[in-house]
């Protein structure tokens, strides 16, 4: 499986962008697409995830709930992450990963991570 994010660039605060993320290599009847983040000198953190099978479940972690929406893009295994009022906090290198099963919340769930792309949010 290959991800291929893309999107990241500099804003400043108040801003907004989108990230994309493709998966291709295999198919899958479900899917379920996540982003995580990771910013200098700090662990790599959950921002949010989208399933679909029957229907869509998403996920978001506090931070972003309210300003970052994940949703799945007319083309098959595109997955798009976009950000409203960007904060300073945001900045960050942002990762999609396809989750395998686990706690949705957690890295070790996600067995394919793209090469990430880097957000960065002026003051």
């Amino acid at each position: 499986v290959q991800l291929q994010a893309s999107g990241g660039g500099l804003v400043q605060a108040g801003g907004s962008l989108r990230l994309s993320c493709a998966a291709s290599g295999r198919t899958f009847s479900s899917y379920s697409l996540g982003w995580f983040r990771q910013a200098p000198g700090k662990e790599r953190e959950f921002v949010a995830t989208i399933r679909w099978k029957n229907d869509v479940t998403t996920w978001y972690a506090d931070s972003v709930k309210g300003r970052f929406t994940i949703s799945r893009g007319n083309a098959e295994n595109t997955v798009y992450l976009q950000m409203n009022s960007l904060k300073p906090e945001d900045t960050a290198v942002y990762y999609c990963a396809v989750y395998d099963s686990g706690y949705v919340y957690h890295t070790g769930s996600y067995p394919y991570w793209g090469q990430g792309t880097l957000v960065t949010v002026s003051s």
